[in-house]
């Protein structure tokens, strides 16, 4: 979508975010607090802009989330190690960068998130599929109409818009709510421990 000046990208920003499914950012807390609670590992992929968010949610989740409680978040973002990732894509086929990675650890009721402002991506699909053969629980991030991701997600978020920087910007806003409800949630369960 093309956008003439920059009034107009904020106006598409704004219009976008009234419309983010805010029901379904709660149930992606309530999922990942879940796996805090019972110790499961929350893994997360993505290309380009997606793989940027999928550390930078890992390092939200891995070090504020919880914050400072000696309890931690078990989540690795399949995008951080590069030489393995090259590794795959030059051995077997860059489709399969994630999902080589994600048969090394994923249990069942793990957690997989996939990023993708498409939905398309064949790198993203494929570790989906082995995420669900394997019993995890799956979540997307993604825009447009979702493409072939929300087919692959128990759990599906998609950015209404058709411009991918605006889906990437809300990819991000999403993240960091979710972020922001998951600390309030830890912290609170910890006060109701102490007082207990």
């Amino acid at each position: 979508m093309f956008v003439p000046d920059v009034e107009t990208y904020f106006q598409n920003v704004a219009c976008a975010i009234e419309k983010v499914p805010v029901a379904t950012v709660n149930q992606i807390v309530s999922v990942l607090l879940e796996a805090y609670d019972s110790s499961r590992m929350v893994f997360l992929f993505g290309n380009g802009g997606s793989a940027a968010l999928a550390s930078h949610f890992v390092c939200d989740l891995g070090k504020g989330a919880t914050n400072g409680s000696s309890k931690r978040f078990r989540a690795l973002a399949f995008t951080d190690n590069v030489p393995l990732m090259t590794a795959w894509a030059n051995d077997a086929r860059y489709e399969d960068i994630f999902a080589e990675q994600l048969s090394n650890f994923v249990s069942p009721r793990d957690v997989a998130l996939a990023i993708s402002g498409s939905g398309n991506s064949p790198n993203v699909l494929k570790a989906l599929k082995v995420a669900r053969e394997c019993g995890a629980f799956t979540i997307g991030l993604t825009g447009f109409e979702g493409g072939h991701m929300k087919h692959l997600c128990d759990l599906c978020l998609i950015i209404p818009s058709d411009n991918m920087q605006v889906i990437e910007d809300l990819h991000l806003s999403v993240t960091h709510a979710v972020f922001t409800a998951l600390r309030a949630r830890i912290c609170q369960q910890e006060r109701a421990e102490a007082a207990a």
